[in-house]
């Protein structure tokens, strides 16, 4: 049985090295205009042209979404776009949905992945994106795994496998717009279904909840059942979290790459949902590839649960190659012997290391701080890395 893509979420250079990096087979990401992660960091054109060089020497894919709402002021714009695209081959596949974009790209002959947004959720709606030409189609969430195996031996077919959940499961969601003019459908989601609600009926008794985060699912973790996904024929498990940090792809997309790679026992996989909640998390849930979720799969916390939280420290001023070591220069806070400290740059990544030994001066150290330059071996990373000392939660 092959392999399924494990396909990772990008949304700045340092998350690209990241997800090279942890053994990601695709990435994908968005440009700054038309992508349903409007406060992401996105990229240009420019960049995209400098992403797929790097993603090219490593043999990784890139899909490049195009699955916002399209009005008919912005078509002129988007043929512009999907122009450039073609010309300069800059993505293995557009993800879209709009009629629109999926007419551009059979125009100029760019392949084209059905997304999520279009809630594909049985075998005729499957039939019909294939006679249109789309290569795959991304599952609407709300399927469990013996309806995704039966739809999968129609077209290729992928799946999220980890990551938020909105609460109206794959989109679609008004609330925001509702409230705040900013339309989920259009990239620009506020989480207004992340806060602490009290329900109040029109006589002005409030209604007593167990969970007043009523409208904030946990997130989806497949990691305890990722064998049954891989026997029920997805061609991509795909990882949610473009709005996240480095170290979230580096950490998410390492733990599936083992997954997928291995069958993982009972320790390992206790060990790997461990290393999961070190990065943003509301809790995990089953989504509905096993069960319909039930009260328990919602979350009771407004903000991340992660275990490790991540403080500034300062930046790499100069690294000496042939040393490998790095002279830093501390711009708050405190460096002490034992620190884990996580290193992250546009070329480096994410990258690790705990401090055995700093010195200043030519001297060894137990502790630095503002202002002090210190210098620490460390392999592997460049001048204007910025570092992060990270600090545990209870």
């Amino acid at each position: 049985m092959k392999k399924p893509e494990l396909l990772a979420p990008v949304g700045s250079f340092p998350a690209l090295i990241s997800a090279i990096n942890a053994g990601a087979d695709a990435v994908y990401l968005g440009l700054k205009e038309f992508n349903m992660r409007n406060s992401a960091r996105n990229f240009s054109i420019s960049e995209l042209k400098r992403i797929r060089g790097i993603c090219k020497k490593q043999d990784i894919k890139v899909y490049l979404t195009l699955n916002t709402i399209i009005y008919d002021n912005e078509i002129k714009k988007l043929e512009k776009i999907i122009k450039q695209i073609k010309s300069k081959n800059l993505t293995d596949a557009i993800i879209c949905w709009d009629l629109s974009v999926i007419q551009l790209c059979k125009k100029y002959k760019i392949p084209f992945h059905i997304s999520t947004q279009a809630s594909i959720s049985n075998s005729k709606s499957a039939e019909f994106y294939k006679k249109l030409g789309a290569q795959r189609i991304i599952l609407a969430r709300e399927l469990n795994l013996k309806q995704i195996k039966n739809i999968s031996k129609i077209i290729p077919i992928e799946i999220f496998i980890h990551g938020a959940m909105c609460v109206s499961v794959s989109g679609r969601c008004f609330t925001s717009q509702f409230l705040f003019n900013k339309s989920a459908n259009r990239g620009q989601c506020m989480h207004p279904c992340r806060r602490e609600y009290t329900v109040t009926d029109e006589e002005g008794n409030n209604l007593k909840v167990k969970n007043n985060y009523i409208f904030s699912a946990k997130d989806l973790c497949s990691l305890p059942f990722i064998e049954k996904l891989k026997k029920s024929g997805i061609s991509s498990f795909k990882i949610e979290g473009r709005n996240r940090s480095p170290e979230y792809v580096d950490i998410v997309v390492r733990v599936y790459r083992k997954a997928i790679d291995k069958k993982l026992t009972k320790e390992q996989i206790t060990y790997e949902l461990n290393e999961l909640k070190k990065v943003y998390n509301k809790g995990f849930s089953s989504g509905f590839l096993i069960k319909t979720p039930t009260s328990d799969d919602f979350s009771n916390k407004e903000h991340s649960s992660s275990t490790q939280n991540k403080q500034f420290i300062g930046k790499i001023e100069h690294h000496f190659s042939k040393k490998q070591v790095a002279a830093i220069k501390i711009l708050t806070g405190e460096l002490n012997l034992g620190d884990e400290i996580l290193i992250i740059g546009n070329k480096t990544g994410v990258r690790k290391h705990i401090i055995e030994r700093m010195e200043i001066n030519k001297k060894s150290v137990k502790k630095a701080k503002k202002p002090q330059y210190v210098g620490i071996k460390i392999p592997g990373v460049k001048e204007n890395d910025e570092v992060y000392k990270i600090i545990k939660r209870n």
